[in-house]
């Protein structure tokens, strides 16, 4: 994809309309580990000629309902600020959010094209300059991209230090409804006490790294003694989709036996992403391989945490193979390593591993925050986020949903982001990216590993 033309027209700041709390707001150590910087999304719309025919109408409407809805979510108007050893605190101080008005001289039809899922380029999202002081950074920041076809590109980047996925789109859904002026449907939970945030570390003995595999160094490859070489290799993106039948089909293959609860749609495709990646790669079958999987602690600590809650839930959890186990066994196998790394999130466990970081002299050796570029899940390993229970679309600000969304993250060797449907049709979006020399056969694999096993069956 050609980069296109964007031309920047002005920048201002957007305040809470009203007074807000102020003062130190404690952080968690999940907001505190982990990718500290921000996740970009963009969602194209094109409004109808009520809303074009006044030039202004748009960007006041975007102005005002987040000037409205940073006062309940006033913790995205605020600050990070460094406190030694590693460890951040959020100053909610109302500074605001950055607001960007730009032109951009493509249509946004030649960039998202029919796909409603699609990668966008990097001069349609805010941009964060991190050789910046962390305090001077905004933890909420929009760009308003006009095209020359009259549609519009919200692009958002958002810190993930102050909130993850599941809390980004629920923000962004309530601000879509302030701005078609309907009442906030329901406020943030802000309490991170649930996390023992601020709270000093438990007299009883601190749990193993041993115990949490995620804070340890990923596998390299056989004969690698860091990652440099492989870091360094050009990636490229690719959007894959697999429909709800073959996805039917997969399921089939991974519970081919009696068992007494079935793998899911998510356990089975994380399996089959990860065989084909180590298939794609032409890996050694007694490589050391790991699986990065995303898991929302929301639902699984005891008292159950609102939906609502507002800040960091994710918990990485790390399911670990040898790529001979996964390639030469059943797809039970590698959809067996999957739950049971999923299977490890318990309450008991969450909080073990929050009192693992709280007895950390210095957390920085488990933050990615672009000092030496971004964390490396790559070669021979793997990391999938999954959105698939998120409402990441239907975001209507007073102009109709939006007509595709567009993805800003997730560009490092080994990422992938699972995404539903916009058609609600069961099928499923994979968004990958890998090293240049690995796209093709990941593609071939991916699809022709699927109609093999339907044979199969």
């Amino acid at each position: 994809m050609n980069m296109p033309i964007v031309t920047i027209k002005g920048c201002s700041t957007v305040r809470p309309c009203e007074e807000t709390w102020t003062g130190t707001m404690a952080l968690s150590e999940w907001d505190q580990t982990g990718c500290l910087t921000h996740v970009r999304t963009i969602f194209f719309y094109q409004p109808p000629n009520t809303w074009l025919s006044a030039p202004s109408a748009i960007v006041d409407t975007l102005k005002l309902s987040l000037s409205k809805a940073l006062v309940p979510f006033y913790p995205l108007a605020g600050r990070l600020q460094w406190i030694g050893n590693g460890r951040l605190q959020l100053q909610c101080n109302a500074v605001g959010a950055r607001f960007i008005e730009a032109e951009c001289d493509s249509s946004f039809n030649d960039l998202a094209g029919d796909s409603y899922l699609s990668y966008q380029p990097s001069n349609l999202f805010p941009s964060v300059d991190y050789s910046l002081p962390i305090q001077e950074l905004p933890l909420f920041l929009v760009q308003l991209t006009t095209f020359k076809c009259g549609g519009i590109g919200i692009g958002i980047a958002n810190s993930h230090a102050v909130v993850d996925g599941a809390g980004a789109f629920y923000f962004i859904s309530e601000w879509a409804r302030l701005a078609r002026g309907k009442p906030l449907q329901a406020a943030p939970f802000l309490n991170r006490s649930v996390f023992r945030a601020g709270q000093p570390p438990l007299l009883t003995p601190p749990p193993s790294l041993d115990d949490y595999p995620q804070y340890k160094n990923l596998p390299l490859l056989l004969g690698q003694l860091d990652n440099s070489e492989e870091r360094n290799k050009k990636t490229t993106k690719a959007m894959l989709r697999i429909m709800k039948s073959q996805m039917e089909q997969l399921r089939k293959m991974a519970n081919d036996k009696p068992m007494a609860r079935a793998f899911s749609r998510y356990e089975t495709i994380c399996g089959h992403m990860w065989r084909t990646a180590c298939k794609a790669r032409g890996l050694k079958q007694e490589q050391p391989t790991s699986l990065i999987i995303v898991v929302d602690s929301r639902s699984r600590i005891r008292p159950h945490m609102p939906r609502e809650y507002f800040g960091t839930a994710t918990f990485d959890v790390i399911a670990q193979s040898v790529v001979g186990d996964l390639l030469l066994k059943p797809l039970r196998f590698a959809a067996s390593k999957v739950r049971e790394a999923i299977e490890k999130v318990t309450n008991e466990y969450v909080m073990s591993g929050i009192e693992l970081l709280k007895n950390q002299n210095d957390l920085t050796k488990f933050q990615d925050i672009h000092k030496d570029g971004p964390s490396f899940d790559g070669n021979p390993n793997l990391e999938i986020v999954s959105w698939l229970s998120l409402p990441i679309h239907g975001f209507d600000f007073g102009w109709g949903n939006e007509e595709h969304m567009g993805l800003g993250s997730h560009v490092s060797d080994g990422n992938s982001v699972l995404l539903p449907s916009f058609e609600e049709d069961g099928s499923i979006f994979v968004s990958m990216c890998l090293q240049e020399v690995h796209m093709n056969a990941f593609k071939k694999h991916f699809y022709e590993d699927i109609k093999e096993m339907c044979e199969y069956i």
